[in-house]
């Protein structure tokens, strides 16, 4: 198959009261695309990745924290990780994300 279509991923999760969601929505052999729905006051404590990561808020606001850089992020905005980069976030917001994971090399 040449592409992948997703007509609007915002709506491939809910977000439930109190909890943080997640859906893969697409995995090959270069890409995991996982969509993340996040209560306000929710998030991912601080970890790692082994992968090349790309997040991207669709909808909502993050507090995201990366290598120590503590930011706000919004619908719209795109954040590129390293490989081994230590991050965590907490929905500011009701929020929607979307995490794309690279396979390196």
């Amino acid at each position: 198959m040449s592409h992948i279509r997703i007509e609007d991923a915002t709506s491939s999760v809910e977000i439930q009261s109190g909890a943080v969601v997640s859906k893969v929505i697409h995995r090959d052999d270069d890409i995991d695309v996982t969509i993340f729905g996040f209560d306000a006051g929710e998030g991912l404590t601080e970890h790692t990745s082994a992968r090349p990561a790309i997040v991207q808020v669709l909808s909502g606001r993050l507090r995201f924290t990366v290598e120590g850089d503590e930011v706000a992020i919004v619908a719209g905005t795109w954040v590129h990780m390293s490989a081994g980069a230590v991050h965590s976030l907490t929905a500011v917001e009701p929020t929607v994300m979307l995490l794309t994971l690279l396979r390196s090399g």
